[in-house]
């Protein structure tokens, strides 16, 4: 049986090899590191998390809550990953950020099906089924050999990373331990300012030192990793609405909310690092040292790592990709991750499920079993087909990509329980439809009669 080429072992590229594998299809995984590695990465595992050990909120009315309980019950590498070395986050799944990559790396080393090869790809092969998973830092040689086949220069936007805090450097007389509304335990640190220094701080933000942009790139950031300088350019008050919002956190030496808050969330399995909420930054290296020392409780921070910047590429999806995640002019090709223009690390993990379902089953000529748009998986698949080309630009899940409820009104609240209901039934028959099939293949594979895979990954 010839072998599937997965270019990029992130999130997606490793969730794919996966799911390919677990369907009897070989598969040759290509990863640059630690041959090269990116602006962003300096770990050599597979699966690295480099903006956040978090993925974002558990409940169900919140859609990134929907699709994790999508792909659990789908039984994906990532989400095992996840729940296997998950730490206290309140409302939220976070996870040991070394513990995370290390087990999926182990889990991908000792599959039988699948060949990791350390090495730069820098052209998609010509022949054979192909998945590019090289993410949103996708190498320039690669990426340009993309745009060629893409018929158009890629799309980019800036994203930023936010510096992590060595926990026994917070000064805990002036930061106390809580949660927003008291909700999941004491999970974030809380640095409290008054107005005065409130205001000294978006001041210092608005004037300190950037890392500058190169003249020939325009600066497009992802709303959902603004970095905080330009949102302190946005209006005095900004931050003080967004991640700096004190509500729901009431200073327990006075009892009442401050003017400001900063929180910190823990980032590793022993607390011994704490990532700074909301802060992800372009600022230089020496004024991030200068002004976030100035926060009550970090005056003596040690910085386990500072903030940076860097270029994160994607396709137009809705004029290069098919609805399975396949190139236009040349089909046996796959996309994967957030190259294809979903953001957010669940979100590309769901993009791996994905082509790594499609994929086999597309080299086999059999059908491919295109999830509802009814659940977050389908929502996503919707959201990359049908945007408009002409300002195409990343996303994270939202029950906004979801199909309305029709003839229901409810509360904001009710309606997401419910869309959440509907999506993870809807998801219930597809992956029992999905399975069954599989089964059939499997078992005409086994007696000889047959060349389709089954769908033991799902």
């Amino acid at each position: 049986m010839n072998r599937l080429h997965i270019i990029g072992a992130g999130l997606a590229g490793c969730e794919a090899a996966w799911q390919v594998a677990q369907q009897g299809t070989p598969v040759i995984l290509h990863e640059m590191k630690p041959q090269r590695f990116s602006p962003a990465h300096q770990s050599p595992h597979l699966a690295e998390l480099v903006c956040s050990n978090s993925l974002r909120g558990t409940g169900m009315n919140n859609a990134v809550g929907c699709l994790k309980e999508e792909l659990r019950r789908c039984g994906t590498l990532f989400m095992a990953a996840a729940d296997a070395t998950a730490v206290p986050a309140g409302g939220a799944l976070a996870v040991d950020r070394e513990a995370f990559s290390a087990t999926i790396t182990d889990r991908i080393m000792a599959h039988p099906l699948i060949e990791l090869r350390r090495e730069e790809i820098t052209s998609l092969p010509e022949t054979g089924t192909v998945i590019v998973a090289s993410g949103p830092l996708t190498s320039e040689a690669l990426s340009q050999d993309i745009a060629r086949r893409t018929g158009a220069a890629h799309l980019y936007f800036y994203d930023a990373i936010a510096p992590i805090v060595e926990a026994d450097s917070i000064d805990f007389s002036q930061a106390w331990r809580a949660s927003r509304y008291g909700k999941g335990g004491d999970d974030y640190v809380n640095c409290p300012l008054d107005e005065a220094q409130y205001r000294t701080f978006v001041a210092a933000l608005k004037e300190a030192d950037k890392v500058p942009a190169r003249d020939f790139e325009k600066m497009i950031h992802f709303e959902g990793c603004m970095p905080i300088e330009e949102m302190a350019q946005r209006g005095e008050m900004t931050l003080a609405f967004g991640p700096m919002k004190p509500v729901g956190l009431p200073d327990p030496r006075t009892g009442r909310e401050p003017f400001a808050v900063i929180q910190l969330r823990q980032d590793d399995r022993h607390a011994s690092l704490y990532n700074i909420v909301g802060f992800q930054t372009k600022l230089t290296y020496p004024e991030q040292r200068r002004i976030f020392r100035t926060i009550p409780g970090l005056q003596q921070a040690r910085f386990a790592r500072l903030g940076s910047v860097h270029r994160n590429t994607f396709i137009n999806a809705p004029t290069c990709l098919t609805r399975s995640l396949q190139l236009r002019q040349d089909p046996r090709i796959f996309f994967a991750g957030q190259i294809t223009g979903v953001e957010g690390y669940v979100e590309s993990a769901a993009m791996g499920f994905l082509a790594g379902l499609f994929a086999p089953r597309w080299t086999q000529g059999a059908p491919l079993p295109l999830p509802p748009s009814t659940t977050g998986l389908g929502a996503l698949l919707s959201h990359l087909a049908d945007s408009s080309p002409e300002d195409f630009q990343p996303m994270n899940v939202n029950y906004g990509l979801f199909p309305p409820l029709e003839g229901r009104k409810m509360k904001r609240a009710d309606r997401r329980l419910a869309m959440a209901e509907r999506a993870l039934q809807d998801l219930e028959a597809w992956r029992t439809g999905a399975v069954s099939a599989g089964q059939e293949n499997a078992a005409a594979q086994a007696d000889g009669h047959g060349d389709k895979p089954h769908l033991s990954g799902i």
